[in-house]
């Protein structure tokens, strides 16, 4: 059990190191299409679209990681994200310096 929660936990500091959390993604779309979509603003370095084991369906957030600063004001400059008619919700990842990354770590 203990070894499960260690788990967890650096996942969740992991996932900090996104720049976006997605939320309300519609049940029909995949992570290949999250990440074409996204990439008209930029290189997406990474898509995580995080599945349910018990029901096989995806969990309808994401996480996205775009490869500079300049992708990631790319999107900020866009009003609102609608994909397959849903519009998406966006929260910017607050980002640690990394030398706070590395003492931490």
């Amino acid at each position: 059990m203990a070894a499960t929660s260690g788990v967890r936990a650096v996942g969740r500091r992991s996932r900090k190191l996104f720049d976006f959390f997605v939320a309300e993604v519609p049940w029909t779309v995949s992570s290949k299409e999250l990440k074409e979509y996204f990439s008209q603003f930029g290189s997406v370095q990474r898509c995580q679209l995080p599945f349910d084991k018990d029901t096989g369906f995806h969990r309808r957030y994401c996480w996205i990681k775009f490869s500079s600063p300049q992708d990631v004001q790319n999107v900020l400059q866009k009003d609102s994200h609608i994909l397959e008619g849903a519009k998406l919700v966006l929260k910017q990842q607050p980002h640690r310096r990394r030398s706070q990354r590395t003492q931490s770590e």
